[in-house]
């Protein structure tokens, strides 16, 4: 069910769709659906998005939106990014609230993790 006024669906730039792929699988169990060679979405297991072939980067500096994931474990999600060869741009700080990192994902895109303990 659809929910009115509220985000249904988010897309980003990626160049390399199968690192993608691979990379959001294994540190966060994305699942995946191709749409051609060009395009793949994915659900995270309560939203929905995709990735588009680009070589463009979600940066936020450049003013592009943040996409903020949640983690009950801040540590262990950070360690299983690493491991997976992403970089990470922020290391982890506080702010009222909580706790987060920001990250690179394979392409290059900054998202960031955050955390309530």
């Amino acid at each position: 069910m659809l929910e009115d006024s509220r985000i249904n669906y988010i897309e980003l730039p990626a160049e390399d769709l199968a690192s993608t792929k691979a990379f959001y699988q294994e540190v966060f169990g994305w699942v995946f659906q191709d749409f051609g060679n060009d395009y793949c979405a994915f659900n995270d297991g309560r939203l929905d998005g995709g990735f588009y072939r680009s070589p463009l980067k979600s940066d936020s500096d450049k003013g592009a939106a943040l996409v903020v994931l949640y983690a009950d474990d801040l540590e262990a999600t950070l360690a299983r990014i690493t491991s997976a060869g992403s970089e990470i741009c922020k290391p982890i700080f506080s702010f009222p609230g909580g706790r987060r990192f920001h990250f690179l994902d394979p392409n290059g895109n900054e998202l960031a993790v955050w955390s309530d303990h």
